[in-house]
């Protein structure tokens, strides 16, 4: 029998990258999947975003498993409109037993420098947006009184901090806090929570000319293959010599902590960061 028979999983930012990697693997575990992500544009975030035809190739990835999947194109800075919508989900699926907290965008600059609206949209997508995710999660699953687990998505630079992503980094620190007091206020219903931390991951987030020239700043048009070179700095911020890791890595643990495998594991902040916080 697979790991997540009989269970139906909520993942937000699920049209690519890791939130596509995160559906397909929950999936392939026999969950059945709510599939949420804005699908749009983001006017400071300096690389594209997630389109409709995204979530549709992740709908039809998870239906090739043979399992359900509703696919759900909303804001979660907009908590009514991801509560109609999660409601609506869990009402056709039946239930609602696992949360991955994973949407989240990137953009580069200063503090010193940095226009609001730019702190802003990190803010708010990266951690005002779990805030929404996990209070329009939570009721479902503690009414369907059979325990559940919440992973939410941090990343190593809540370990070890970088320059010109502070915003990025403070939602990072925050998602930490998030997963600790979910931790405790929802032990009593049996429900676990957890924190994944990534080192960089090979998705469109850091696979775009924006990051690509933030990293190498020394060269006019960098490229994947001076990203992956011996001497890059990428590969220079993991303690092991890799640039990135693949969404897939991160997923196994998602699963992981989706699963009886971890059934006492909450409030935890689990690395998956090729000793990035140890370098």
């Amino acid at each position: 029998m697979s790991k997540l028979e009989g269970k139906v999983a909520l993942v937000t930012g699920a049209a690519r990258g890791q939130g596509r990697s995160h559906a397909v693997s929950l999936a392939s575990e026999g969950a059945d999947i709510i599939a949420i992500d804005l699908c749009a544009q983001i006017d400071s975030v300096p690389y594209p975003l997630s389109t409709p035809d995204d979530l549709a190739e992740t709908a039809k990835l998870v239906e090739q498993l043979d399992r359900r999947i509703t696919t759900h194109q909303v804001d979660i800075r907009d908590l009514p409109a991801l509560t109609a919508e999660v409601h609506a989900a869990v009402a056709q699926l039946g239930g609602l037993d696992i949360v991955c907290v994973n949407a989240g965008i990137a953009s580069m600059s200063p503090i010193a420098e940095m226009e609001e609206a730019t702190w802003r949209d990190v803010i708010d997508v990266n951690l005002t947006g779990a805030f929404h995710t996990v209070k329009a999660a939570i009721p479902h699953v503690v009414q369907g009184g059979r325990g559940g687990s919440f992973i939410l998505t941090s990343s190593s630079t809540a370990k070890r901090a970088v320059p010109n992503l502070g915003h990025y980094v403070v939602t990072k620190h925050g998602i930490l806090g998030l997963t600790e007091t979910l931790a405790i206020e929802l032990a009593p219903h049996g429900i676990r929570v957890n924190a994944v931390l990534p080192t960089q991951v090979d998705t469109p987030m850091i696979q775009n000319p924006s990051i690509m020239k933030l990293f190498m700043p020394y060269l006019d048009e960098p490229t994947r293959a001076d990203a992956e070179a011996p001497e890059s700095p990428y590969v220079a911020l993991n303690l092991l010599p890799v640039p990135w890791i693949d969404p897939v890595d991160v997923s196994r643990m998602v699963v992981f902590l989706a699963s009886d495998d971890s059934r006492y594991v909450t409030g935890a902040a689990m690395t998956v960061d090729a000793g990035y916080a140890l370098k």
